[in-house]
């Protein structure tokens, strides 16, 4: 016998990847134990987790086996959906069974959504709907209406065919309305996954994170206006609602870049601001937080203790004498969302234009500065390693970043004004405000970051940003391929994951440089003849928002340093972005500023100084610290910079404190004898 008649086609459990005990019963039990089985047992081994989908298939099967379904399903989906349906899908439909397989790998909670009601894996057959088709499911689900609109309101943007946001009356109400739209978001959800993870099964389509992150915020917008539906219907069970009640989206859900599982952030602006329209609203969210997901109006003005409902000139008088500059920053994202969309279009055109003047605010620095500590230091130290969102290199320093540029330019540059992050750091890179590759490299981080967060909200459907433990091989593993991640030579999937989540943690480590003083020294040492530069004013806002009290004086100094055709002036450009970034976190980094290139020109000709910037980053901090720190020492540094040297570490620590009083000593007398005055 040959050796390739005596080794069997069919491939073992160990082979797929199959590493639970009862993964051989239950080949058995899906009869996927003959050659043409081989082609879907391949497939079953490149989901995310096989065990996992295949056990999640078994109950399916069971679950069709067990009992008559109705056929609410099969009808939408267009097939049959018994179990021969289901088997013969499985073998000869690529589409259906990467979908499949797929979301069964990735998430075990929507995998127990499929099995709940076992008719709805035939849902997965079908396209991607439009966002006006998820309108009219959502608002059918619950038999909804066009609601009349209130006395002297503009024409009203709600239709009689479901299929644009407005207001509406449910013909459904109470638990029966929030089981019904429960069941209809998640088919929708299910659905949106499973064309999301299908491509790590098959050869299909990959889709976008972007195009993820919108579908989810229609998903949203649909949910949400079903929910007012419900809650007007309740609230004014026996005739029209007779006020006006807009919804605004904010935070992710407003940008259109929501995550699977994310809080929507809304506000509301109503004609009149009374009780009952505040019932509706908080009808509306107390039905969306139990169908679909935490319904969060906290950015409200005045916060969780300000009223739930207010006009639109209540909303701008507040906006004009109390907000707060991180108020103006969370307006960024503000979108007309649903129910009375004119008013809420009025409160968008109203506020917007104010986050552009947020900027000019005298306590705009300090508030930005104290919002960035805000946020470091909310991370539990022993969490910071595992935070996508909130620890060092991860989601929150691009987006925050990218939004205190947009403040700062897009006064003047109305090309940045712009809700989503991707298209904010598209609108940067083409205003020359961040470089171009710089910008390329952030955007893909940023990507990467947020397809790992999609993915590890899915598995459990809860909302979370953290990493699986260093140890967990398993779960990062899960991740890796949930990731669509291959191996890589010797790296498996997971190694290949924990050196792609280092390199990317880096580089966005470097975000301040790269987001806000490369292209300062880029505009003005002018290496590349044909980058875009930054204008001298560009520049000057961009300085007072990081700190720099006379930015027009610290310009100045940043062009006298960078801006020589030489060496020094080459290195400089080098050294400064990084050296700006540390003296913007000292107590007086006009006056560093100053002291540095005081420093720089007085001991020009000293071949080693800059030298020792550059290669002992000990030393370099430290020296900017000192300089942003002290004026007299800056001086004393300035007369004795041979001092300078010893301000890298040693054996046990800087060497500069571990001389001894006779060094010291010494070094006071030689230098006392270079003067000739005392």
């Amino acid at each position: 016998m040959t050796g390739d008649q005596s080794r069997p086609r069919l491939p073992s459990p160990g082979r797929l990847g199959l590493l639970d005990d009862r993964a051989a019963g239950w080949l058995d039990y899906l009869g996927w134990t003959d050659e043409e089985s081989i082609p879907t047992l391949w497939s079953l081994s490149r989901a995310p987790d096989p065990d996992l989908a295949l056990g999640a298939l078994v109950r399916l099967r069971e679950s069709l086996a067990s009992e008559s379904h109705g056929k609410s399903a099969t009808a939408r989906a267009g097939h049959e959906t018994g179990v021969a349906a289901l088997d013969s899908a499985l073998r000869t439909d690529p589409e259906l069974r990467g979908r499949l397989l797929g979301l069964l790998g990735s998430s075990s909670a929507l995998g127990d959504h499929i099995v709940a009601e076992p008719t709805r894996w035939a849902l997965l057959r079908s396209g991607l709907p439009t966002r006006e088709d998820v309108l009219a499911d959502m608002l059918a689900a619950v038999e909804a209406v066009p609601e009349e609109p209130a006395e002297g309101a503009p024409e009203p943007t709600q239709s009689a065919e479901l299929r644009s946001v407005g207001t509406y009356r449910a013909g459904v109400t109470g638990g029966a309305a929030i089981n019904a739209l429960r069941s209809e978001y998640r088919n929708h959800v299910a659905l949106l996954a499973a064309h999301d993870v299908g491509a790590t099964v098959e050869d299909l389509p990959t889709l976008a994170f972007t195009d993820v992150g919108h579908r989810l915020s229609d998903l949203a917008d649909a949910a949400l206006t079903a929910a007012l539906a419900v809650a007007v219907a309740t609230v004014y069970p026996d005739g029209p609602m007779p006020g006006r009640l807009g919804v605004v989206a904010m935070g992710k859900c407003g940008a259109r870049e929501l995550n699977y599982i994310s809080d929507v952030d809304v506000i509301f602006v109503s004609d009149p601001a009374d009780a009952k329209t505040a019932r509706v609203a908080g009808e509306m969210m107390r039905i969306g937080s139990m169908a679909f997901f935490e319904v969060d109006a906290a950015l409200r003005p005045e916060g969780k203790s300000g009223e739930l409902v207010r006009t639109l000139d209540s909303h701008a008088a507040y906006y004009r004498r109390w907000a707060k500059t991180w108020e103006f920053q969370a307006l960024l994202k503000a979108r007309p969302m649903t129910g009375d969309v004119a008013l809420a279009e009025e409160y968008h055109a109203t506020l917007y234009p104010m986050v552009w003047a947020a900027a000019e605010r005298d306590d705009f620095v300090h508030d930005v500065q104290a919002m960035r500590r805000r946020v470091e230091e909310n991370v539990p130290e022993n969490l910071r390693d595992r935070e996508l969102k909130l620890g060092r290199g991860g989601l929150r320093d691009v987006e925050f970043a990218v939004q205190l540029l947009q403040m700062v330019h897009g006064r003047t540059d109305p090309d940045l004004r712009v809700t989503a992050t991707i298209d904010a750091l598209g609108a940067l890179r083409a205003g020359g405000y961040i470089a171009r590759e710089d910008g390329a490299e952030l955007l893909s981080a940023y990507e990467f970051l947020r397809l790992l967060e999609h993915r590890l909200q899915l598995q459990r459907y809860k909302r979370t940003h953290l990493l699986p433990p260093a140890d967990d091989a398993e779960q990062m593993r899960w991740l890796a391929r949930a990731a669509d991640i291959r191996p890589e030579g010797r790296h498996d999937a997971a190694g290949v994951l924990e050196r792609e989540l280092k390199t990317v943690r880096r580089r966005v480590r470097g975000l301040h440089e790269k987001l806000f003083y490369r292209p300062l020294l880029d505009s003005i040492a002018a290496y590349d003849a044909e980058a875009l530069s930054l204008t001298s004013e560009a520049m000057e806002r961009q300085l007072a928002a990081l700190g720099f009290g006379s930015p027009r004086n610290a310009l100045g100094h940043l062009r006298a340093l960078a801006g020589q055709n030489n060496r020094r002036g080459r290195i400089q450009a080098l050294l400064l972005p990084t050296l700006m970034e540390w003296l913007a976190d000292t107590p007086d980094p006009d006056g560093g500023l100053l002291a540095y290139r005081k420093l720089c020109e007085e001991h020009q000709e000293l071949s080693w100084f800059l030298r020792t910037l550059r290669d002992d980053p000990f030393v370099a901090r430290r020296l900017i610290t000192v300089l942003g720190t002290s004026a007299f020492v800056a001086e004393l540094l300035l007369r004795a910079p041979e001092v300078i040297p010893d301000l890298t570490d040693g054996a046990e620590g800087p060497l500069l404190v571990a001389s001894g009083a006779g060094d010291i000593a010494s070094a006071l007398t030689a230098a006392a004898a270079r003067h000739r005055t005392p």
